[in-house]
């Protein structure tokens, strides 16, 4: 679908670099690696976003950083678009609805740091969820987006563990109550 609207591969990549998970933040070489793409390329696309004034810039030694622009008025519609196009808005409607106790959804992994990937990884946490109608919903979320999700189900302090030492770019709250 988003492919259909931006021609621009390496802009399909920044958008979901910078405006799925608006803590991640990169420079134009760490891109390069990340992309396989030439610089010029990703200088371009980059110049574009900061223009507009979706993307912010700092500098840090001689590295230019960027980071998406939370306070821009695009940034909630381009950061939902990029939900409904990979299917996390249904796999979290899905699931959700009759699961139990369920408090939170977490994006963690390669999509969580905006790296596309045919696998997605969830954490859900709460006490006391039904897991095999967990399962059950995963295995139809997965034909719906065509994707295949791993997931796992942590406690509040299993989930505490597993936050108290990651940066913010490894995770992204995707539901919460």
């Amino acid at each position: 679908m988003l492919d259909a609207l931006i021609t621009s591969k390496t802009r399909i990549k920044l958008m979901m670099k910078f405006f799925l998970n608006s803590s991640s933040e990169s420079y134009l070489r760490n891109l390069e690696e990340e992309f396989s793409e030439s610089t010029n390329a990703i200088r371009i696309e980059l110049n574009k976003f900061e223009k507009a004034g979706l993307l912010n810039s700092r500098m840090e030694g001689n590295k230019k950083m960027f980071r998406a622009n939370v306070q821009h008025p695009l940034f909630p519609n381009i950061h939902n678009l990029l939900l409904k196009h990979f299917g996390f808005d249904q796999i979290i409607e899905k699931t959700v609805k009759n699961l139990g106790a369920i408090e939170q959804v977490f994006l963690v992994g390669k999509f969580a740091k905006g790296i596309d990937t045919e696998i997605i990884d969830l954490i859900f946490m709460g006490e006391g969820l039904n897991k095999n109608y967990l399962a059950e919903l995963i295995e139809k979320a997965e034909e719906i987006i065509s994707r295949k999700i791993r997931y796992l189900v942590f406690t509040r302090i299993e989930m505490k563990k597993y936050l108290e030492h990651r940066p913010s770019t490894d995770f992204l709250l995707l539901w919460g109550k």
